[in-house]
């Protein structure tokens, strides 16, 4: 190469003087538009490292700032954690508060399941009252007809005088008839001395129950006193029924408040939910831009550092070229001094030199043009580096406002911690007070436990002395039978027997329809209670469709939120009319929960004309007492004219032997009326056990339908237990009442156990109010602290839309900055490439002009030997050198074409 370089210069130094003296210039002034070039690049390569540098800062920092936010929403999870277990535990005992007012409901059954058993059983007792009343009219009559048939007998026995007389002699005929008629006579005196004996013990037995008499009357007057009082002591309990019955209401309604607010609640936790899901995506995202952007800035070094060594290459590649310049101006100065010794110039060497010339001017031209594109050049990549430097300010800006907003959540999130944790304590505290009422309870509920077991012991007792009189007066009245059979003799009084049993048959008749009613009355109150249990299940089950579409609506909600947050731009008008949907779907839902709250009011309606059916039966039970003591006032009288009727029972004792057939008769049908009114009782008895099996289920069945909350749980079985021993002590005033035939001193001791036992219950009730207040002070306290709970959730999700309205710009004003970061990015690389493919053509060229110079060095050589052969030669050879030249200034000129 050297040598090929050392021949080009010696032949141009040859042929100098035809060369232009405005060459000279041109070799100085070439190379500086090129280093402008490369100083105005190497200072842009600078500024992008310097903003390179601040861009690595700044994503350290933001860096540091995602690892702070990351903190702050660690603790914000934290937080919203501890809501959520807060959250459950208002759950928890919203569900405690429904069981309550499940067990109540199951309470309110069973006490209208008692009432009609008492109201069953009062009617068996007047209709058993009403049979003992016709009884003793039949026996009336009865007297009354053998008091006639006794006035009869007598005008008999005067004219059987006259016919005595008149029949002697036919005595006398019949004298074997006589002899019969004796031994008859002697057998029918033996029995009237039989009946005789057996009249005197029944007169001891009558005096005996003449003086227990006396002392019932006395028992039954302190009975009645007690009714009285027991009857008081039950409209005290129904007053206390119906407040507690307000109470209950007032607690139902509570509940649904409660169940309310439950709702709106979890709602708006799913809501956070959801911001949170969201803030956590868009943090991610944040942490994806600043990985991507750390990359970037990383390649973007590494090209820097390429171009940084292509720069260094392309200096020393100028370096060799300025070299090669100065080498190539000192040949020229050799070809010039060698052209001007060779001899004078031609035309044709004037023209080939404006030719170049004018070439040379075409040269100039071409490099005021690359300098000025690389200017432009210049200024587009300084616009561009100021773009991304306001973008990486906007993104520090917004991040700054993400991190004041998360600030401003978590001290409203402990502003709400502070208020659950006081709602926490207050319940600790009621909880405390609930457990010291529930001990003096057990206490009390101990005290009566042991008064119970007394007035049980007592009424065994009672119902031991009522068995032995009851098998007392049978035996008096078989006794009572037996003569009553003896004295009815006449057809007379067997025509009135038989009218007699037609009517009790009649009445038997009248009684049975009336047990069919009250039968039918009982299946078709058992059917409403039926029917609303299955109203009630049916708005339960609606009440759960209801909440699963509106969780349903929520997840739908949800999901289109996603989607909204995935494809919002392109999807608006679908998302408008799924709202549009939902909010229909949310007005079904609205109205659905409507019709069933008008059909809880519905039942309630029921319940409260079942009550006031309820109360006036209660009435009608009274009535009953009364008219059952006006009967019993009667029945003392009726004994008196029983008396009365036995001392002339006395007097027809001997003429009883005609009446012995007809008195078997009767028996028989008595027997028979005995037997179905044996057979009626034992039905009443079955469906008595029928009624408690059914209450047994029915209570078996409330005690399966849940376990509420201890506090509660154990107040509701202590008022059950009370109610209970309502129960009892009702049952054991009603034996009582049927036992009117007990002693003094029980009835004095059960007095006495009675007024204690009112004092205790209206302890109870008034301690039990007490309660209730409490309770209800309770429950307002609590809803006045959720209905704030509800407003401050009510703002902060108003201050969360908007925050995610903002976000959700200012995400969008990222994505646009990323898009113009990535599009200017793949251009820059797109630029780097085609300059990298320019060096490469480059490259190429150079190489394919080392051939063409290893090829003309060869024509040098041949021309050198050809110089001395003749001008046309020399001319040629000057053109061919020309035109080296004019290749060579296009190699040291890489701005060119």
């Amino acid at each position: 190469m050297e040598k090929k370089v050392c021949l080009i210069q010696t032949d141009f130094r040859q042929y100098r003087p035809t060369i232009s003296i405005q060459t000279k210039p041109l070799a100085h002034v070439k190379p500086l538009p090129h280093s402008l070039e490369v100083e105005m690049r190497e200072k842009e390569l600078q500024k992008a490292i310097e903003k390179t540098g601040q861009l690595m800062s700044r994503v350290q920092e933001l860096e540091e700032k995602n690892v702070r936010l990351l903190k702050e929403r660690n603790e914000v999870f934290i937080q919203l954690r501890a809501e959520q277990e807060s959250l459950l535990e208002t759950e928890q005992q919203c569900t405690q508060l429904g069981k309550v007012k499940q067990e109540l409901e199951s309470q309110v059954s069973e006490l209208s399941n008692r009432l009609e058993e008492e109201e069953s059983c009062t009617a068996e007792l007047a209709a058993h009252r009403q049979r003992l009343e016709t009884e003793c009219c039949s026996l009336k009559k009865d007297l009354e007809e053998l008091e006639a048939t006794l006035t009869a007998v007598e005008k008999e026995k005067k004219t059987s005088g006259v016919n005595i007389r008149t029949l002697s002699e036919e005595l006398l005929q019949s004298d074997e008839v006589a002899i019969n008629l004796q031994k008859e006579k002697e057998h029918l005196e033996e029995l009237n001395q039989q009946a005789f004996e057996d009249l005197q013990a029944e007169e001891e037995k009558v005096n005996l129950l003449t003086k227990e008499k006396a002392k019932l009357r006395v028992q039954t007057e302190n009975l009645e006193y007690h009714l009285e009082q027991e009857k008081k002591h039950r409209s005290d309990l129904e007053k206390t029924k119906q407040k507690l019955e307000g109470d209950i209401k007032m607690t139902i309604e509570n509940l649904n408040e409660m169940e309310k607010i439950k709702t709106d609640l979890e709602e708006i936790i799913k809501k956070k939910d959801l911001e949170i899901n969201t803030m956590n995506n868009k943090l991610e995202e944040e942490e994806s831009l600043s990985m991507n952007l750390q990359k970037k800035n990383k390649e973007f070094q590494v090209r820097i550092e390429e171009l940084e060594e292509e720069l260094d290459a392309e200096r020393v590649i100028r370096a060799k070229v300025e070299k090669q310049r100065s080498d190539l101006t000192r040949e020229l100065d050799d070809l010039t001094d060698r052209l001007e010794e060779a001899g004078g110039a031609t035309a044709s060497q004037i023209e080939m030199n404006k030719k170049r010339e004018s070439e040379l001017l075409r040269l100039r031209r071409e490099l005021e043009e690359a300098a000025l594109q690389s200017e432009t050049m210049a200024s587009a990549l300084r616009k561009k580096h100021t773009e991304v430097v306001v973008d990486m300010t906007e993104q520090y800006e917004s991040l700054q406002r993400v991190r004041i907003k998360l600030e401003k959540d978590k001290q409203n999130m402990k502003l709400e911690i502070d208020d659950l944790s006081a709602t926490v304590d207050n319940m600790q505290k009621a909880k405390v007070s609930g457990d010291i009422q529930m001990r003096k309870l057990e206490d009390l509920l101990a005290e009566s436990n042991s008064r119970n077991e007394e007035l049980q012991k007592g009424l065994n007792e009672l119902k031991l002395a009522k068995t032995r009189l009851t098998a007392e007066n049978n035996e008096l009245g078989s006794q009572l039978e037996k003569v009553e059979n003896r004295a009815s003799h006449t057809n007379r009084t067997k025509a009135l027997l038989i009218a007699q049993s037609e009517d009790l048959k009649k009445q038997l008749e009248e009684e049975n329809k009336s047990k069919s009613t009250l039968g039918n009355s009982l299946s078709s109150l058992n059917h409403e209670c039926e029917q609303l249990r299955e109203q009630l299940e049916e708005e339960q089950e609606s009440k759960l469709e209801l909440q699963r579409l509106v969780s349903k609506l929520n997840s739908e909600v949800t999901h289109w939120r996603n989607r909204y947050e995935a494809d919002a731009i392109q999807r608006t008008d679908e998302l408008e009319e799924a709202k549009k949907k939902l909010s229909s779907r949310l007005q079904v839902a609205e109205e659905a929960v409507e019709a069933s709250q008008s059909k809880c009011s519905s039942l309630e309606k029921t319940k409260q004309r079942l009550q006031g059916e309820v109360e006036d039966l209660c009435i009608d039970l009274e009535k009953a007492n009364a008219t059952a003591g006006a009967l019993d006032k009667k029945q003392h009288v009726m004994e008196k004219q029983l008396s009365d009727w036995r001392q002339k029972c006395e007097e027809i004792m001997a003429e009883m032997e005609g009446c012995q057939k007809e008195s078997h008769q009767h028996a028989t049908d008595l027997f028979k009326l005995k037997t179905a009114y044996e057979e009626a009782i034992e039905q009443m008895e079955t469906l008595k056990r029928e009624n408690k099996a059914q209450q047994e289920e029915i209570t078996d069945l409330t005690d399966q339908l849940g376990e509420g909350g201890r506090s509660v749980h154990e107040l509701q079985k202590s008022k059950k237990r009370m109610e209970m021993e309502k129960d009892e002590l009702q049952a054991a005033l009603e034996e009582s009442e049927a036992a009117l035939e007990a002693e003094e001193t029980k009835v004095v001791r059960l007095q006495v156990e009675l007024t204690q036992m009112k004092s205790d219950i209206d302890h109870r009730i008034q301690e039990k109010e007490e309660e209730f207040e409490a309770s209800r002070e309770l429950l307002s306290s609590m809803f006045q602290s959720v209905t704030s709970l509800k407003r401050k959730l009510e703002a902060e999700l108003q201050q969360l839309n908007t925050e995610h309205e903002e976000l959700h710009s200012e995400v969008r004003a990222a994505e646009e900055k990323t898009k113009k970061a990535t599009s200017e990015a793949a251009r820059m690389s797109e630029e780097l490439r085609q300059e990298q493919d320019h060096s490469l053509h480059l490259e190429r060229v150079k190489k394919g002009l080392e051939t063409q110079i290893k090829d003309l060095n060869t024509r040098l050589e041949e021309a050198e030997q050809l110089t001395m052969k003749g001008g046309k030669k020399i001319i040629q050879k000057l053109e061919g050198r020309h035109y080296v030249t004019f290749r060579i200034d296009n190699l040291t000129n890489p701005t060119g074409n």
